[in-house]
């Protein structure tokens, strides 16, 4: 079967929204990859996820005075200062440093890991002839009514990044309309699922593709609704259990931290496992 594989910036074996992650995640043969773009003080499109710079770089110890760290108070310059890499050598998120999947070297080469600009995220993508899938972030203040849209479509464009290199994904589905009536030629993706815990909002089913956190979404409502032509990617998948479960259940795309595990099962008879 066809199935996309996209990984969530390569969590389990480099550090989230890097280079080093997307170099992973495309030797280890995921369909695309994904990232979180956000902006900085002086308007610079970059990758990250959180709003606060703790969890993720050595913000609290470079800027010890600029608590609560949020990205939008600080300059390009200044995040690019930061160590975005060693607190996955020291916290090992996924298990993989002790599982010995990750050597020494691979472990070294994290340690000072940058935050990327979305340029370099985009020509990395261009070069290697593969996809990527920008998750369009909501943007905490004063960003809050930034015209992100217009700025990354018009990067991408500067950039001879071809619209089919493209899928844009989004909590914030107006963004997401924008871009459909503008640009038609995009793929679009509609995350829903930001509370862990409250049921699924499909809305009115207005989009052909739906990003669902996977833990609220069952393979009935996969299945009923691809009876209706609308596919559905589930996230975060990370088990081996849980990826037979739903592709059997006929999901089109599952995101996962871990391609390198569900790559190899999209080759394998469940039924002998």
């Amino acid at each position: 079967m066809t199935l996309n594989i996209a990984h969530r910036g390569a969590r389990s074996l480099a550090p989230e929204n890097t280079m080093a992650a997307a170099r992973k995640a495309h030797r280890s043969g995921a369909d695309m990859w994904e990232a979180d773009v956000v902006v900085t003080a002086d308007q610079e499109l970059i990758l990250l996820h959180d709003d606060s710079l703790t969890r993720t770089t050595n913000a609290a110890n470079v800027f010890p005075e600029r608590g609560p760290w949020t990205f939008t108070s600080f300059t390009l310059k200044e995040l690019r200062s930061l160590d975005a890499g060693s607190w996955f050598v020291d916290t090992d998120p996924h298990g993989q440093i002790a599982a010995g999947t990750l050597t020494d070297k691979d472990q070294a080469a994290c340690r000072g890991e940058k935050i990327p600009t979305l340029t370099e995220a985009l020509v990395f993508t261009r070069e290697a002839d593969w996809r990527m899938n920008i998750e369009l972030k909501r943007l905490p203040p004063p960003m809050t009514d930034f015209p992100v849209v217009d700025r990354v479509l018009a990067l991408i464009d500067l950039l001879n990044v071809a619209a089919g290199q493209i899928v844009f994904s989004s909590f914030e589905h107006d963004w997401l309309r924008q871009i459909r009536v503008r640009r038609p030629e995009f793929k679009l993706e509609a995350i829903i699922g930001y509370s862990a815990v409250k049921p699924l909002d499909w809305g009115d089913l207005d989009f052909a593709t739906y990003n669902a956190r996977h833990t609220l979404t069952s393979t009935r409502k996969i299945r009923r609704l691809a009876e209706k032509g609308i596919a559905v990617n589930v996230w975060s998948v990370n088990s081996e259990k849980d990826m037979y479960r739903f592709i059997e259940a006929g999901a089109v795309g599952i995101i996962t931290d871990f391609p390198q595990v569900l790559g190899p099962l999209l080759n394998t008879d469940p039924a002998n496992t």
